[in-house]
């Protein structure tokens, strides 16, 4: 039987209190989401929810990647290829990406689980991100935030089956964004709630206890999308469940993180869940898709992952508006962006494994690893005899650090650090952190963002961030 073996999720720390949006100062444990910063998209925070899911587990054993995303930027190059690269996944890995829905998340839960009970894979891994734009100052800059959710599903070791689900599919413009254009746009919020969003969700739940044979009180949590606290109270009434049964959409803490946003409630509401509780979990988008799951007795052998919970304790709030709109590349710029081809192909196709995946080459005579690999071993000189060694899941630490205030950045300045992995010396940006932070042999984890954008495209390497206490 199919069903999830682990989860993951990622939360940037950046957060926007929405007091600033109306040129209000921020008041503590206000209202805010969470926003991506300048070095990241829905493709790193894929890459770190992923190996927060993958925490533990054989990387050898994935069979699969599919990624779920509304916001991916690149039309002819598939996200879940990069993220399979960046986890150093095995090469006959299947890659498949699913979009153009805010609930293709589900519906990539829902394939991969079929795919796992029909035999042709054993191991899949779900990853569901989106950072999304409203307009500056606009009706859904509020209400959208970014995150990402990774699910893994499998025949073994699974600590919730899924035991139901059923989808409706509805022809209705709520939300769009058209090619080439970077806000996201909604119609008017009485009419999407009354004639899309409710209904829709309604007759899925509805749909779903029939088919199963369930109703609203057999279940211990319910993870519902909804674009408000009262749009989902309208839901919550109409099938007949109570409020303590609902898990905490998080308003007011994250914002609607789009495909992602499904995924992540399920995430959370498994943090919490004991063996014998009943899920529920429905997204909404072009219809509706609602899943049924059951925990298994396998969830109490599941070490802790830093998840929805962890994630949501480290936050570093915006200073002011400007930050933000400098971390979105959306404030008035004297000169255009260049229009050049950007990074060579040729170069990131020969430096892939360094670059994406952060494999270095450990030396097979010492021991020594090199990043990137030399053609001769600095220690004992030994030439041409290398083995891969994958350094993205190690932690290193701080040997030398600089501040660069010339290099672009919303927030300057850039620090700048040398880092200590494995006896491998790395230089790298330190991320999530400010200049008063660094210290010497600080602890660091590594982390997938973008360095730059160039000809159209964002290029990817591995920066630094301070390691959690207790990680």
């Amino acid at each position: 039987m199919s069903g999830i073996r682990a989860y993951g999720a990622y939360i940037p720390a950046t957060r926007l209190p929405l007091s600033l949006i109306q040129g209000r100062p921020p008041k503590e444990g206000g209202p805010e989401k969470a926003v991506a910063y300048d070095d990241e998209d829905a493709i790193t925070m894929g890459v770190a929810a992923a190996i927060d899911c993958l925490s533990g587990i054989d990387r050898r054993e994935i069979d699969g990647v599919m990624f779920a995303s509304t916001s991916y930027e690149l039309k002819e190059k598939q996200a879940a290829a990069v993220i399979a690269k960046a986890l150093d996944l095995r090469r006959d890995v299947l890659t498949t990406d699913f979009s153009g829905s805010l609930r293709s998340g589900t519906s990539a839960i829902e394939a991969a689980a079929n795919a796992v009970g029909a035999g042709s894979a054993k191991n899949v891994l779900v990853v569901a991100s989106d950072c999304r734009m409203g307009a500056p100052r606009g009706v859904l800059e509020s209400k959208l935030g970014d995150a990402a959710a990774a699910i893994l599903l499998s025949s073994d070791d699974v600590i919730a089956t899924i035991d139901g689900s059923y989808a409706i599919s509805d022809e209705f413009q709520d939300m769009w964004r058209s090619d080439g254009e970077t806000f996201t746009h909604a119609w008017e919020d009485r009419f999407i709630v009354t004639e899309g969003y409710t209904p829709n969700m309604i007759e899925a739940v509805n749909g779903l206890f029939n088919k199963t044979g369930r109703r609203a009180g057999d279940y211990s949590k319910a993870a519902l999308v909804a674009p408000d606290a009262r749009s989902m109270g309208g839901v919550v009434k109409k099938v007949g469940l109570e409020g303590r049964q609902v898990q905490d959409p998080l308003f007011g803490r994250l914002g609607h993180c789009g495909a992602a946003f499904a995924p992540l409630l399920i995430v959370a509401a498994l943090e919490d869940a004991r063996a014998g509780d009943r899920l529920l979990a429905a997204s909404a988008g072009d219809g509706a898709h609602a899943l049924s799951f059951e925990v298994t007795d396998a969830i109490a052998k599941l070490p802790p992952r830093r998840g929805v919970k962890g994630h949501l304790d480290r936050r570093r709030p915006l200073p002011s508006y400007d930050t933000y709109l400098k971390s979105r590349n959306l404030d008035p710029k004297e000169w255009a962006t260049g229009a050049d081809l950007g990074l060579s192909a040729t170069i990131r196709f020969r430096e892939r494994d360094a670059d994406i995946g952060f494999v270095g080459a450990k030396c097979t005579s010492c021991g020594q690893i090199h990043i990137p690999k030399t053609r001769v071993c600095c220690r004992c000189h030994a030439k041409d005899g290398w083995e891969p060694a994958r350094l993205s899941d190690k932690h290193g630490k701080v040997l030398s650090y600089t501040f660069d205030y010339f290099f672009p950045t919303a927030q300057p300045p850039t620090i700048m650090i040398m880092t200590d992995v494995e006896g491998c010396r790395v230089q790298v940006q330190l991320a999530n952190a400010k200049p008063d932070e660094v210290k010497l042999d600080m602890p660091v984890e590594y982390v997938f963002r973008k360095i730059h954008s160039a000809g159209g495209k964002a290029n990817y390497f591995w920066k630094a961030s301070p390691l959690p206490a207790g990680a």
